[in-house]
C-alpha cells in the first residue's frame, strides 16, 4: 500500500504531493514500483497535527482521487480518512477502500458506509485523536489491551454487515515506543482474528529513535522492521517507499518458498 498524502503537514512527505500534478506523478511512479494500493490521505494523522473541516479534507482530496482514477483506471485506490461524509463522496468517485484510524470511533457512521457500499474496511487502533494521541501515554504492556478491542470491534464490525475487514494495530498512534515493539514481536497473535494484517511503520519514530536516524533518513530501519513484521504474520505493509517494501516482500517470499531456486534469475 503506497502512502499518497495531499497535506501540507504530514510528517515525511508533507507538501510534497499535494497538486494533481504532484500528486499524479507521485500515484504513477508508486504503480510502476509494485504497489497493489494507493492510499490517499488528506488529512494529517501525526502527533499534534492540525485539524481540518470535513469539507477542506474533501476539497484536498477529491480533485486528486478523480484524476488518479481516470489516468489510472485499473488502479485500486483506498482512501485515509476518519469521516463518513468524506468517505462517501470518495466512493462516489470510484475509490475502493476505507482506511479508517479512528475503527469508527471517531465517527460511528462510517463502517456503516463501507458496509453499505460493500468496499474493504481497515480498521485501526488508536488512542485518543491525532491531537492528543501522544499525550499523557499510558506506560506498561498494551497486547492484551488490543485484543479486546479488536474483539469487540469486530464483533460491532459484523452486526453492522461489515465482513471484508482489515485489521490495523497502529503503531504509534498513542503508544509508547516499547508498546510498539510489544505489538511488533506479538504480531502473529492478531491473526487469530482471521482478517489480514496491515502494518504502517514506514519512516516513524519507532524506527528513527531506535536506529538514531529522522524520518528522512530511516529508510533502512524501516525496510528491516518490514521484513520482521512480514515474517511475524503482516499480510500488507503501508509504505512511503514502495521499491524497498516490494524487494522485502520478495525476499520474504523466496525464503519461504519450498523451491531450490528462487523467481528471477541471477547470474
Amino acid at each position: 500500500m503506497g502512502i499518497l498524502n495531499l497535506t501540507p503537514d504530514s510528517f515525511h512527505d508533507g507538501g510534497r504531493h499535494n497538486t494533481v500534478e504532484n500528486a499524479l506523478r507521485q500515484c504513477g511512479q508508486m504503480l510502476e514500483e509494485g504497489a497493489s494500493i494507493i492510499d490517499l490521505g488528506a488529512y494529517s494523522s501525526r502527533p499534534n497535527a492540525e485539524h481540518i473541516s470535513k469539507e477542506e479534507e474533501s476539497e484536498r482530496l477529491l480533485p486528486v482521487l478523480i484524476a488518479c482514477r481516470r489516468e489510472f483506471p485499473g488502479a485500486f485506490f483506498s482512501i485515509d480518512t476518519f469521516r463518513a461524509q468524506v468517505a462517501q463522496a470518495a466512493l462516489d468517485e470510484g475509490a475502493d477502500m476505507i482506511n479508517d484510524i479512528s475503527g469508527g470511533q471517531l465517527d460511528p457512521a462510517l463502517p456503516e458506509v463501507a458496509a453499505m457500499n460493500r468496499v474493504p474496511y481497515v480498521c485501526m487502533h488508536m488512542r485518543g485523536t491525532p491531537q492528543t494521541m501522544q499525550q499523557d501515554l499510558t506506560e506498561g504492556p498494551i497486547l492484551s489491551e488490543m485484543l479486546r478491542y479488536f474483539s469487540f470491534r469486530i464483533e460491532q464490525l459484523r452486526s453492522r454487515g461489515l465482513h471484508d475487514i482489515v485489521l490495523d494495530p497502529g503503531f504509534g498512534f498513542g503508544k509508547t515506543l516499547q508498546q510498539n515493539y510489544e505489538l511488533a514481536r506479538h504480531l502473529r497473535e492478531f491473526g487469530m482474528f482471521g482478517h489480514p494484517l496491515l502494518v504502517g511503520v514506514s519512516r516513524k519514530s519507532m524506527v528513527s529513535r531506535v536506529t538514531g536516524t529522522t524520518h528522512e533518513t530511516a529508510l533502512i530501519g524501516t525496510t528491516a522492521l518490514h521484513a520482521l513484521l512480514l515474517e511475524r504474520g503482516a499480510d500488507m505493509l503501508r509504505v512511503h517507499d514502495v521499491r524497498a517494501a516490494v524487494e522485502a516482500i520478495a525476499i520474504h517470499e523466496a525464503m519461504r518458498s519450498d523451491s531450490d531456486t528462487p523467481n528471477r534469475t541471477h547470474a
